[in-house]
């Protein structure tokens, strides 16, 4: 369990924040924020084991989500089990037709209550629309998927200037950012892409979304470290690796896989899993949201995959970050949700910043079960079993819990709700072997 730090009573009379920070207005990001790198110190830096890459090193493209090898695969095997049935996924959804109407807004708006009435639906929706087009123009080939993806594309960018809403608004900075971001890169090297539009584009990541990824990573709207839950710093660093690809910005890509291993919000890998346990269940840990509720918890898993892919396809290994421990945590909520296993569980203590400063409230047992379909499986079950080559002991509740979401579609396959959304999905086309 970790070591906990009491902090002195401060009294804030401006802002208070109960929970993990949904419904409380935000304060407008300044652009110039300074931008600083996380300071290393004796007690993290041997966390620093994937290193940031070289001002003279150059990114991997297409080499966001999926890297071009990824698609000759799946054009080679489309006739076949498993990519079949993914495809089947895919062409049919709603999202991946050239028909699709987008509507890009002027603002994107996630947080009730506020001056501006929520719409981030319209953004969750639209995105997935132009990664679906996008990956069916490069398993077709047919140019139209492409001219209907850079439309939605080009007309975000063209519109929208500014993310707002309570601090929900970090949630869509992060989560739609990563998303943005992986479509814009997989549409890179169209050729009808004009290279002035791409430029905005990429203008457009950089000014509308970054600011709020960087200043919730350095500063978490001027919260205690701990007041965050995890899937809110992990959004954030996908988001922040993503762009930094996108825009071949290898500052913007360092500050992410650095926190990552080094930040302070529970985005760092050490603390979004919680703890790794020994003995009997060495092949478990423990997720920092697992004692919150399953769904977040199956979200952190979805937005990690996302994170360790992402780095995967430019050379960094955080799959095997400290003995597969990704792995081990997805074990730890297949057994779990899938298996209807008990888990060990040690008690969480949650640091966060309450009505007169510093407070903290005890999670001390595991939350119900909870057997929640989504698409974050197969990019696990793949890269440890199929890529990685890992005992089958180590991955055994992943591959059941693979199999009973197969296939994996994306958005608009679970539901109009954003956590149907908040993965890209479609992992049994896109990562089977």
């Amino acid at each position: 369990m970790k070591k906990l730090i009491y902090l002195s009573v401060l009294y804030i009379s401006t802002l208070s924040l109960f929970s993990c920070g949904d419904g409380v207005n935000l304060p407008p990001v300044d652009v110039e924020t300074d931008l600083n790198k996380i300071p290393l110190n004796d007690n993290t830096a041997s966390l620093l084991t994937v290193p940031l890459m070289e001002e003279d090193e150059k990114f991997v493209h297409c080499g966001a989500l999926h890297t071009p090898d990824d698609f000759e695969r799946i054009k080679q095997n489309l006739d076949k089990s498993p990519w079949k049935e993914g495809y089947e996924l895919l062409k049919n959804n709603s999202h991946a037709q050239i028909s699709y109407k987008a509507n890009p807004q002027t603002m994107i708006t996630r947080g009730a209550g506020t001056e501006n009435p929520e719409n981030y639906s319209i953004a969750f929706n639209d995105v997935a629309a132009a990664y679906q087009l996008a990956l069916m123009w490069k398993i077709t080939d047919d140019e139209a998927y492409a001219e209907k993806s850079i439309e939605i594309l080009n007309g975000w960018a063209a519109k929208c200037t500014e993310i707002n809403g309570t601090t929900d608004a970090n949630l869509a900075a992060g989560i739609y950012g990563y998303q943005f971001a992986v479509a814009g890169e997989i549409m890179r090297d169209y050729p009808g892409w004009d290279e002035t539009d791409f430029k905005a584009y990429k203008n457009w990541m950089i000014e509308v979304f970054y600011p709020m990824n960087n200043d919730f990573l350095v500063r978490h709207n001027d919260t205690p470290d701990g007041h965050y839950w995890a899937n809110w710093g992990l959004c954030n660093i996908a988001a922040t690796m993503a762009i930094g690809i996108l825009s071949d910005r290898i500052d913007i890509y360092n500050e992410g896989i650095e926190h990552l291993q080094i930040g302070e919000t529970n985005g760092r890998l050490t603390k979004a899993i919680y703890h790794v346990f020994d003995g009997e269940y060495a092949n478990l840990a423990q997720w920092q949201e697992s004692n919150r509720d399953q769904g977040h918890t199956y979200l952190c898993q979805g937005l990690l995959g996302v994170i360790c892919q992402l780095a995967w396809n430019q050379g960094d290994d955080f799959f095997g970050y400290n003995d597969n421990m990704f792995l081990k945590a997805c074990e730890y909520t297949a057994r779990y949700n899938f298996m209807n296993m008990e888990v060990p569980n040690l008690p969480y203590t949650r640091e966060y910043r309450g009505a007169h400063g510093t407070a903290y409230e005890e999670y001390p047992v595991i939350s119900e079960r909870n057997l929640i379909y989504r698409p974050i499986w197969a990019l696990v079950y793949n890269h440890y079993a199929k890529i990685r080559g890992v005992d089958a002991e180590k991955y055994q509740y992943t591959e059941v819990a693979k199999d009973a979401c197969f296939p994996e579609g994306g958005g608009g396959n679970y539901g109009s709700e954003s956590g149907g959304f908040d993965v890209l999905g479609f992992g049994t086309l896109m990562f089977s072997r």
